[in-house]
C-alpha cells in the first residue's frame, strides 16, 4: 500500500473544461462556514490576500478510497496538496496571505485530517454546498456524494483575483500560489 502523501504514477491528468473561466473578478459570497479551528469564517470579510484551496476529499489511513477514485482525473492528491500548503505556510504568511482549505466534508471528518497532517491553518466545511454553489464551482459525483473539483482561488479584499484550475499535480499548487503572490507583490512594488 502506498502512502496517502504519494500519488500513484500514471494518474489521469484533468483537462481545463472552462468551468472556472467566470471566476476572476467575482466577489466571494457573504456567508459563514464552520472550520476545524472551532470557529466560523466569512471569506468575503477577509482583508488582504486570501488563498482557498478547494479539494474533493481527504482519505483516511487504512480506509479504502471510493471505487474508481484513482481513475477520476484530478481526484487523487488531497493529502499531498494539504501537506504542501502546510510546508509552505510560513512563506505564505510572509507574503501576508491567509490560507484555508475547503471541501464538502463535515468539520468532524476534516478535523481528523487537520490533526493527523498537523495543518497550521483551518479547513472550512461546505457540506451544504453554499459556497460552491454561490460561485458555480465545478463538482463531481462519487459514491452518491457531491464533491468539489480541485480549484485554488486567490482573492484580495473579498474579490477573486486568480484561479488555479485544473490543479495538477496537487503537490505543486502551493509553489504556484507563492509564485503568483510574489509576482503580484513585485508588480505592485510591495516588498516582503
Amino acid at each position: 500500500m502506498t502512502s496517502p502523501a504519494t500519488l500513484p504514477l500514471e494518474l489521469p491528468v484533468p483537462e481545463d473544461d472552462g468551468a472556472c473561466n467566470h471566476l476572476p473578478g467575482m466577489p466571494l459570497a457573504d456567508l459563514e462556514l464552520v472550520t476545524t479551528h472551532q470557529t466560523s469564517v466569512n471569506f468575503a470579510a477577509i482583508n488582504g490576500d486570501l488563498v482557498i484551496y478547494i479539494y474533493p476529499m481527504t482519505g483516511r489511513p487504512n480506509v479504502a478510497l471510493p471505487d474508481g477514485w484513482a481513475q477520476i482525473p484530478g481526484a487523487m492528491g488531497c493529502t499531498p496538496q494539504a501537506c504542501a500548503f502546510r510546508d509552505h505556510y510560513q512563506e505564505l504568511c510572509k507574503l501576508k496571505a491567509t490560507v484555508y482549505g475547503l471541501s464538502t466534508q463535515t468539520t468532524e471528518y476534516q478535523s481528523e485530517a487537520a490533526s493527523r497532517l498537523q495543518l497550521p491553518f483551518a479547513l472550512a466545511s461546505d457540506s451544504e454546498l453554499k459556497f460552491i454553489n454561490s460561485l458555480s464551482l465545478p463538482t463531481m459525483q462519487s459514491n452518491g456524494q457531491t464533491l468539489a473539483k480541485r480549484v485554488t482561488l486567490v482573492a484580495h479584499d473579498g474579490v477573486i483575483q486568480k484561479v488555479f484550475y485544473p490543479v495538477f499535480p496537487p503537490a505543486e499548487n502551493a509553489d504556484q500560489v507563492i509564485d503568483y503572490l510574489r509576482n503580484k507583490n513585485n508588480s505592485q512594488g510591495t516588498s516582503v
